[in-house]
């Protein structure tokens, strides 16, 4: 009697199924907020060394293992809220790799528990301010999602994680973290302050905002957000005007604030920012909150995408004030 053995997988399926593992990993990740903390670590760093007005290639070593433990963080937080939120992702956010079966939940474990202990002993290594940054950014994300604290089912102390988180915690704890590592008096320049304030109260609109969509299911599993307390067109009219607020005091300070005149280029802050009040202005008008995800005027999702982008452009923008001063 003859012996049949299973046939192998070929190569192909195989380099086909680990691509498939990478990209629901890369979606587990929640890429915007990839992206985010990628800009902070190196733009934090370029104000850092704009400050001494040196470089060595070494210096990017620094640079590498703070993106690195930052990163294994953030996956950790993002991560640990999808584990607690699958029921409610599989009505709002069906695409993501947990509600939609992707990752299984003992994979998803796996990732979070890795990437925590990576991102705490990486900080640990390399100072007590990354220390500072990483440890406190975990114990909020956990508070932000886990039972039996779960501080996302509170609107102010939902948004008060995320913003404290983005807006504090990494601004003053990365630039700190880099100025001690390159031996200079541990002090906060008036550029990161403004920086901090300025991100500080943009991800309070972030905050706010990324909860528009989601009425339908956060109404189910009763997460009290300002949107369900308010409305989808208050919530958006509110976080349009924090937005606002936010650039018009980022000119004020720019043009009146003699210490970020001294350590930026207040032209390149005034200039960009007095832009981009105009695009927000322009394409919010332009949003139709009906519409999620599909075509329309301009949809939420395209929106949201927009203010992330214009996020993303203030550790860009920043660094290259300070580096053309």
């Amino acid at each position: 009697m003859s012996q049949i053995s299973p046939e192998k997988p070929s190569l192909s399926s195989q380099a086909a199924t680990k691509s498939s593992w990478l990209y629901a990993f890369w979606k587990f990740s929640r890429p915007h907020t990839i992206i985010g903390t990628t800009l902070s670590a190196i733009g934090l760093f370029a104000i850092a060394l704009s400050q001494i007005d040196r470089f060595s290639p070494t210096d990017l070593q620094l640079v590498l293992w703070a993106l690195i433990a930052c990163l294994c963080g953030n996956v950790y937080i993002v991560g640990l809220n999808q584990l607690e939120d699958v029921a409610i992702d599989r009505i709002n956010k069906p695409q993501l790799p947990l509600a939609s079966g992707e990752l299984t939940r003992r994979q998803a474990q796996a990732i979070v528990v890795i990437t925590g202990i990576l991102a705490l002993a990486i900080a640990l290594w390399q100072g007590r301010w990354l220390l500072a940054t990483v440890g406190l950014s975990v114990i909020i994300g956990t508070a932000y999602s886990l039972p039996p604290i779960r501080l996302k089912r509170f609107p102010f102390w939902a948004s008060f994680c995320i913003f404290t988180v983005r807006g504090a915690i990494v601004n003053l704890g990365l630039f700190l973290h880099y100025q001690q590592r390159f031996g200079q008096p541990v002090q906060v320049p008036a550029i990161v302050w403004a920086l901090t304030a300025f991100i500080l109260v943009y991800t309070f609109a972030i905050a706010i905002f990324k909860d528009i969509p989601d009425l339908e299911g956060d109404r189910r599993y009763h997460i009290r957000t300002l949107t369900i307390r308010l409305g989808q067109q208050a919530v958006f009219k509110l976080a349009r005007w924090v937005l606002t607020l936010c650039y018009v005091g980022m000119i004020a300070a720019a043009l009146f604030w003699p210490a970020i005149a001294a350590e930026a280029n207040a032209i390149v802050l005034v200039v960009s920012h007095a832009v981009a009040i105009v695009l927000l202005w322009f394409y919010s008008l332009r949003v139709d909150l009906a519409n999620k995800h599909a075509t329309g005027t301009l949809s939420y999702a395209q929106f949201y995408q927009l203010i992330w982008r214009l996020f993303f452009l203030e550790y860009l923008l920043f660094p290259i004030a300070c580096l053309l001063r």
